[in-house]
């Protein structure tokens, strides 16, 4: 009963930060449950399954606060569940390891550019209520974040997030609740594939139900948090998460010496909270004067 309610706790601690940020549940969840010495393939895919769940309801709540364009939603979803459903299926005959540092190194660049921007040039008027997607940029980003989120265990919110991201007169909350909308048909597809491959009997399905309802609670709360936060905040809160997920992935990967980790991980925290500070006294001065002129 404890383990369950721990459980809980890390659906609830995942969701509340996929649903803020429009990534980590994967991530998040896949990480916590290791550590518990539950075997990767079982984790990820009990993680998947619950995220059938706990996407429906992060997607409806986005919904419902307004914080979704249907039209990226649609164009991601065909090549996005594609990708997802090939990856599950092939996850034990790819070298998804070997391609995680270039992705990290790609993604922390991309991070980087992300956080810069909402940090220093962004303008509210700026923020165009539609993601500029088209479907000559939805079709490979689909399908190489779905193959990620599969293979990799978690992949398709800290991919398609900061390509979107990145792209000038996006809106930070849009994307957010765009791309967690349609992870739903990604996690359906991908769980598919990873029946297919390791059968009914490979999940334990208290552990699911358990990150389920931690998922459930937590769907609305995110998606308020990303209605209510002004978009250069969120956008520099997820840029900065960008930066701390792959940097993790790169350190882990690379022959990094540990006593140095610590050290590694407190400078991108301070360097994250200088900015978040920056950016909150940066735009209140900008209110200010505006309000005075």
């Amino acid at each position: 009963m404890r383990k369950l309610i721990i459980f809980a706790f890390i659906g609830f601690l995942a969701q509340l930060i996929d649903g803020s940020l429009g990534m980590a549940y994967g991530v998040t969840s896949t990480t916590m449950l290791l550590t518990f010495g539950i075997a990767p393939a079982v984790a990820s895919a009990s993680v998947h399954l619950a995220e059938v769940v706990t996407t429906a309801a992060s997607g409806a709540s986005h919904i419902k606060f307004g914080n979704v364009d249907k039209q990226a939603v649609y164009k991601l979803i065909i090549p996005g569940s594609i990708g997802a459903f090939a990856g599950a299926c092939f996850l034990s005959n790819l070298p998804g390891d070997l391609a995680k540092p270039f992705i990290a190194i790609f993604l922390l660049v991309l991070g980087l550019y992300v956080l810069l921007r909402f940090l220093f040039h962004h303008e509210a008027q700026q923020q165009s209520e539609s993601i500029p997607l088209t479907r000559k940029k939805s079709i490979p980003l689909g399908l190489i974040a779905g193959f990620a989120d599969a293979t990799g265990g978690g992949g398709w919110g800290p991919i398609a997030t900061p390509v979107l991201l990145s792209q000038k007169g996006t809106s930070a909350r849009k994307v957010v609740g765009t791309v967690d909308t349609s992870e739903f048909a990604i996690a359906v597809s991908a769980t598919l594939g990873f029946f297919i491959s390791l059968g009914w009997e490979q999940v334990n399905w208290y552990w699911v139900a358990a990150l389920m309802i931690g998922g459930i609670v937590a769907a609305p709360i995110a998606a308020w948090l990303v209605k209510k936060l002004p978009a250069y905040l969120l956008g520099v809160l997820v840029g900065g998460f960008i930066v701390l997920t792959n940097s993790r992935t790169l350190l882990t990967t690379w022959a990094v010496d540990t006593s140095a980790v610590p050290f590694i991980y407190g400078f991108i925290l301070i360097g994250w909270a200088l900015a978040v500070g920056y950016a909150v006294r940066r735009n209140r001065v900008k209110a200010e004067e505006a309000i005075s002129v």
